[in-house]
């Protein structure tokens, strides 16, 4: 196989492979375990998407989300990701969110040794959080993708403008401005995030 050059950018990039001879699912898990340091992800047809490093006040925003969220699910249950861990999703696609939750149901249903593994499974609950480089096209592309491939519920914040999107399952998408709170639905009903915390980020 010809070495291809890593590449370097502040927003995702994409490496496309030709049909013939495309990124098999197999082929993508033995790239990850020899770039254990990179941040990928892989799209249903086989293309490799190199993610930069997020900025300061983007991860802290994640960050915030997340620990509210496992807040949460300390005393109601399932289990809570940050966006280090991958999903492989049933179309091929294998994607990483901000923060994530699983029900307890839902990770049983995955073999003990298998857990260790990127998951294989649609997390009910993602939240994304778009930072400066994610172009907002894009970013509501991902979360139909989520919703496609079983989630039941997404967020994508998009904190600068202090703006929400939520997507459900045959719901059409509600956009929230402005709020203090976000109340969950669904898998997650209950859960309340403060947005107090994500709006005002590192300021």
């Amino acid at each position: 196989m010809q070495a291809v050059p890593l590449p370097k950018s502040d927003s995702a990039v994409k490496l496309t492979f030709d049909r013939e001879h495309g990124l098999s699912l197999e082929a993508y898990l033995a790239f990850c375990r020899e770039h254990p340091d990179l941040r990928v992800e892989r799209t249903a047809g086989g293309e490799i998407i190199f993610m930069p490093p997020a900025g300061g006040e983007s991860s802290n925003r994640s960050l915030k989300v997340a620990i509210q969220l496992a807040a949460w699910a300390e005393s109601h249950g399932g289990q809570v990701f940050d966006s280090s861990v991958e999903f492989i999703l049933r179309d091929g696609s294998a994607l990483s969110p901000d923060a994530s939750w699983l029900s307890d149901d839902a990770l049983r249903s995955i073999p003990r040794q298998k857990r260790k593994q990127f998951l294989r499974v649609a997390p009910e609950f993602v939240v994304e959080v778009r930072s400066p480089s994610d172009r907002l096209k894009s970013a509501k592309e991902k979360m139909e993708l989520w919703i496609a491939n079983g989630v039941e519920l997404a967020w994508l914040i998009d904190a600068d403008r202090e703006t929400v999107y939520v997507y459900r399952k045959r719901k059409p998408v509600r956009t929230v401005r402005g709020v203090s709170e976000l109340t969950g639905e669904g898998p997650v009903a209950g859960f309340v995030l403060r947005m107090g915390p994500i709006w005002r980020g590192l300021g």
